[in-house]
């Protein structure tokens, strides 16, 4: 009895370290689902039904994220975002911290798509705070408060955007020294000031070391086309 407990044990951490792994839609959600229900089944051979239990709700968790993963890549945001809500909330009660942010990330990320910023704001901030302190995930802290800056400066508010940095600070005294946070300043600079130069200037600057993925790049256009538009609204009253 106690060996299939123990394979099961083993069996649980090699399905875990599968999903631990970070990347796009591919064959590790079977193999972690199929050392799942290995585990599982030791498990009850082994009549630890409590044990076996609790890794039918992983396998759950992770067949969650795999339909999460399905609807992204047919770019149905809106069922993305319902399916990795649920796989999160899966993750977050059995405490896999990692595979929650995983998909707390891609809510944000897919949220700010479909302009609900302050969703994305939200989770984003919650990410830092659970971030600062896990040795692991702190690395990262300083991606997710430009992520929630920029969706901050898409809700075309300069207080708010200016708040934010200060909180920011707050949050992470070390983030005020960073280029992440220089670009943020610049930009809502210009934004207040309705400098369209400015504001290509800074991300110019900014991207010519460190390179801004798809995703900011779309986000940040949607800032500059707002920006000019308001610019072009001054020429004609003028």
């Amino acid at each position: 009895m106690g060996d299939h407990i123990v394979r099961g044990e083993d069996f649980v951490q090699k399905s875990e370290k599968k999903l631990s792994g970070w990347g796009l839609f591919g064959s590790k959600y079977e193999d972690a689902a199929d050392l799942f229900e290995k585990a599982a089944n030791a498990f009850k051979l082994g009549k630890s039904w409590d044990q076996a239990g609790a890794v039918y709700v992983k396998l759950a968790d992770s067949h969650l994220k795999e339909i999460a993963e399905l609807y992204e890549q047919e770019q149905n945001l809106e069922q993305a975002i319902v399916y990795y809500e649920k796989a999160c909330d899966l993750f977050q009660s059995e405490e896999v911290t990692t595979s929650a942010n995983q998909c707390k990330q891609k809510i944000a990320q897919f949220a700010a798509q479909l302009e609900r910023y302050q969703k994305a704001v939200e989770i984003y901030e919650e990410i830092v705070r659970q971030s600062l302190n896990n040795n692991l995930l702190k690395y990262g802290v300083k991606g997710h408060l430009l992520n929630a800056g920029i969706c901050q400066l898409c809700k075309s508010d300069v207080v708010a955007i200016n708040n934010a940095l200060e909180r920011y600070e707050e949050l992470d005294p070390t983030f005020s020294g960073t280029r992440e946070y220089k670009l943020l300043a610049d930009l809502a600079a210009a934004v207040d000031e309705e400098d369209v130069a400015k504001f290509t200037d800074a991300i110019k600057e900014f991207d010519s070391m460190t390179q801004l993925d798809a995703w900011k790049t779309t986000l940040l256009l949607r800032v500059k086309e707002a920006l000019k538009a308001k610019e072009l609204e001054e020429d004609d009253l003028t």
